[in-house]
């Protein structure tokens, strides 16, 4: 489902949605997202010749992205653009050139990495959070899919889950994928992660495990992509890659924001429990962790000899 809410930025919506378009509203698209600021203040007429198409395409490009027409699209990147120059007199944009130098990579990543959580918190669909916090917190079992970058934030969010006392599992290898689908049933969840919403081993373990009965989540950056057919919710995160910035960095950051989101949510439903058994796990891994005095030198620690 596409949030059409007006605080959220249109090309959040036009980047999350673009694989989906049309070839000629990509091209609008494109148009849009190279320069929104000139496109605010261009004609329909303008926007059509630049993107070599009709300013009928342009019109259905704008329904497309959850927009009533053209007028409404200039006024909304117009009040984007605002927003924008506020939050920053200096557009870091995210590109890194091979020319920077390490102060400038530092700066760009650190930039897009606070821009990715700041537009994934944007566009989260927060009733859809709440009813992914319900199903996870009245679930029996929770199994995560997600492979490459995404395996790392599955197991974050199956550690989490562990360390609150629910019972949880992450697995990033196809065939325990698909096994573990097949054994899941009515009230157990399952939870896919792709950036992409393309990847086929999860799209695959998710719609296996949606044909034995569980219910299915979905974390992408896509609404409109494949893991979303076989999802009966989906959460949608809004992180943009480029030059460097592959799958495993930004969108790693969103998901990650997403998660900890959920957690807390689900934490909350079972507080009592759940600070019992975080109290319980701290305690556990205690002795493992170094201890240290405020000056930072080590402890010495108390063998009772």
């Amino acid at each position: 489902m596409v949030d059409e809410r007006s605080e959220s930025s249109p090309l959040v919506r036009i980047r999350s949605l673009l694989p989906g378009l049309a070839r000629a509203e990509q091209r609008v698209a494109k148009v849009v997202l190279d320069n929104p600021a000139a496109v605010a203040r261009r004609s329909i007429t303008e926007v059509a010749d630049a993107a070599g198409t009709s300013e009928t395409t342009v019109t259905r490009f704008c329904k497309a992205i959850g927009v009533g027409g053209y007028p409404e699209l200039r006024i909304a990147l117009a009040a984007d653009t605002a927003r924008t120059e506020a939050r920053a007199e200096r557009d870091l944009g995210g590109e890194i050139s091979p020319e920077d130098d390490l102060m400038q990579v530092v700066s760009k990543v650190t930039f897009a990495d606070a821009r990715a959580v700041e537009e994934t918190a944007d566009q989260l669909d927060v009733a859809t959070l709440q009813q992914v916090v319900d199903v996870i917190a009245a679930a029996g079992r929770v199994d995560v899919y997600g492979v490459g970058a995404s395996a790392f934030v599955a197991l974050d969010l199956q550690q989490k889950l562990h360390r609150i006392g629910r019972v949880s599992f992450a697995w990033n290898d196809t065939h325990i994928m698909l096994t573990s689908a097949a054994v899941l049933g009515s009230g157990d969840v399952a939870v896919g992660i792709s950036h992409t919403g393309a990847t086929t081993d999860t799209v695959e373990a998710l719609r296996t495990a949606r044909q034995h009965g569980a219910t299915t989540v979905a974390l992408t950056n896509f609404p409109r992509s494949p893991i979303t057919e076989v999802a009966d919710l989906v959460l949608t995160t809004a992180a943009r890659e480029t030059t460097f910035r592959s799958g495993a960095m930004a969108s790693r950051i969103a998901q990650l924001t997403v998660i900890d989101c959920l957690f807390i949510g689900v934490a909350q439903r079972h507080l009592p429990t759940a600070m019992g058994a975080l109290e319980a796990t701290r305690d556990a891994v205690g002795p493992h962790r170094l201890e240290t005095r405020p000056d930072g030198r080590r402890k010495t620690r108390d063998t009772g000899k």
